[in-house]
């Protein structure tokens, strides 16, 4: 398999005079470049010891800053266990915000083996939650069924808002990266929009009072159930809808035909094109099904106990972003996102209590942003001492020119 890797990697053979019809996301040089500088390359001990070594100066440089602001890192770790695995309603809380990130981070492992990066996850999280707040609140159909629809409904539109993207690359060849971005700010508009206006999914008014910009509770037949009862552990459907994707999505890319493609695409557009494989239905499935992934989270958080159950103009919580830090803590890897989603679902549900302690709660993002460094710096960095390395060695064996005597003749 690393044979075939290599070979993919190498550019493929092309006709003269032809130019390479535009694939979304594969002729994007600036997202690409940017994607080959997030996603790490193949390890090593020494990239293992640099994560390690990396992992220890986050948590030191986290406790400086805890301490530089008046609070006590041990007091802060404290507050942060029993804000989150103390108990069983701790672990309940932390399991509920695990559940959107994990499904987040699966969906942006799908673009990057494509070689598309796709950083508005964000927005695709509110117009899943969106289109899922409006099917819920305008079906009258059985409960069950109900909540099939409003999963759909969600992940079709947060699909089609990505695609979106996608065709904006086809047609006028608009950087994705920039327009996935661009796409958050005008969905943040529209939720806004919908939630503001009374014909679309403005609460209704009762009596005289103020109407505050959200939309009626969904039915309890559109909600998520959760497997226990409090005080004790609770595990909500979205969790499990988030791991049967993360297992879904793993052995899709690992062991089938559609896998193997989408990784060529990643590796070598061009040599998957000259493979046969339709480069430009490809890319823009994979950015589509990204999307759909941020778009159900978005449908997990109107239907489970983590929120109020409203489309309100805040819903995502940078769930979307989180989720991309995820994926790339993960390397990318499906598998590997659980453990991480978990860990960063522990920073939110405890972030919360580090107010008891005079801990600013911006630290907590502080936090998650020295730990995705720790984790994705240190294979750029080992790959890049390799490369320079290696040319060292390579200068160093190449063959010196005979010097001339002195005084021969010209």
């Amino acid at each position: 398999m690393n044979e075939v890797r290599e070979d993919l990697r190498r550019d493929s053979p092309q006709k003269p005079g032809r130019k390479p019809h535009p694939v979304p996301g594969t002729d994007d040089t600036s997202g690409r470049r940017l994607l080959a500088f997030l996603t790490p390359s193949a390890g090593g001990w020494q990239i293992g010891l640099a994560t390690a070594v990396g992992v220890l100066v986050a948590l030191s440089l986290s406790s400086l800053l805890i301490a530089v602001t008046g609070g006590s890192p041990l007091a802060s770790v404290q507050a942060l266990f029993e804000g989150s695995m103390a108990n069983w309603t701790a672990w309940t809380s932390t399991l509920l915000y695990a559940a959107p990130l994990l499904l987040v981070a699966v969906g942006a492992c799908v673009s990057a083996r494509s070689g598309t990066f796709n950083i508005g996850q964000e927005g695709q999280v509110l117009i899943g939650a969106l289109f899922g707040a409006w099917v819920g609140l305008r079906l009258a159909v059985p409960g069950p069924v109900l909540l099939v629809i409003v999963l759909l409904a969600a992940s079709l539109a947060g699909g089609a808002w990505a695609a979106l993207s996608a065709l904006m690359y086809r047609i006028r060849g608009v950087n994705i990266v920039v327009s996935t971005l661009l796409m958050i700010f005008i969905a943040q508009q529209v939720v806004a929009f919908a939630v503001n206006t009374p014909w679309l999914l403005q609460e209704s008014r009762v009596g005289d009072a103020i109407v505050s910009p959200q939309s009626n509770p969904l039915p309890a037949g559109a909600l998520l159930g959760s497997a226990g009862e409090y005080p004790n552990l609770q595990v909500n459907g979205g969790l499990l809808l988030a791991l049967v994707g993360a297992v879904v999505v793993a052995v899709a890319l690992a062991r089938t035909r559609w896998g193997f493609r989408l990784t060529m695409l990643g590796l070598n557009p061009l040599a998957a094109k000259h493979a046969g494989v339709r480069v430009n239905a490809l890319g823009g499935m994979a950015l589509a099904i990204s999307g759909a992934f941020a778009g159900l989270a978005g449908a997990v958080l109107l239907t489970s106990p983590v929120g109020v159950n409203r489309l309100q103009p805040g819903i995502a919580m940078n769930i979307g972003w989180d989720g991309m830090l995820v994926a790339l803590v993960a390397r990318n890897r499906p598998l590997l996102t659980v453990p991480v989603a978990l860990l960063f679902g522990v920073l939110r549900s405890g972030g919360g209590f580090l107010a008891a302690t005079g801990v600013p709660p911006f630290l907590v993002d502080v936090v998650k942003a020295l730990l995705v460094l720790a984790f994705v710096a240190p294979p750029v960095i080992v790959a890049m001492i390799r490369r320079r390395r290696a040319g060292v060695r390579t200068a160093r064996a190449e063959p010196r020119p005979a010097p001339v005597a002195e005084g021969a003749a010209l």
